[in-house]
């Protein structure tokens, strides 16, 4: 998935430390969300849905043939979208295990992120981790 993004988390993170102002990272952010491909209407259902966000989201995790995970992942709102973006930067092309060692607390705290999303945002990304953590353990245990 982080194919159709043409970054990676630490340029994303050079990037936003030059960028002016939040305003201008929110374009920069909405900017990445808009890269990434749409789900398919089918992919749009109740399985895939992650709660806990005020909009909507779908997330999937699909398994590669190297042990690896694709994720794709889709919102009804620019930001959010934006969002998924560095979630992809930071999961995606990752084992289960890597996934769950992963603390993207640390991402979000470089970008600026954990001081300047609203509340109800900041509970809809952290859904997100949630979901995506919670996807790898259900991979884990499965194999186990």
């Amino acid at each position: 998935m982080t194919r159709f993004l043409d970054t990676t988390l630490d340029e994303l993170i050079e990037n936003f430390e030059y960028l002016g102002d939040w305003e201008e990272r929110f374009a920069y952010l909405i900017e990445l969300g808009k890269k990434l491909p749409s789900l398919a209407e089918t992919e749009m259902t109740d399985e895939h849905r992650v709660h806990g966000c005020q909009a909507s989201v779908w997330l999937r995790m699909l398994p590669q043939a190297d042990g690896r995970f694709d994720i794709h992942a889709d919102s009804d709102a620019f930001i959010v979208k934006g969002l998924i973006a560095v979630l992809l930067l930071i999961y995606c092309g990752k084992t289960a295990g890597e996934i769950l060692d992963i603390d993207s607390t640390a991402a979000f705290a470089r970008l600026g992120l954990d001081k300047h999303l609203s509340p109800t945002r900041r509970n809809g990304l952290h859904s997100m981790v949630s979901r995506v953590k919670a996807l790898a353990g259900d991979a884990i245990a499965q194999i186990s």
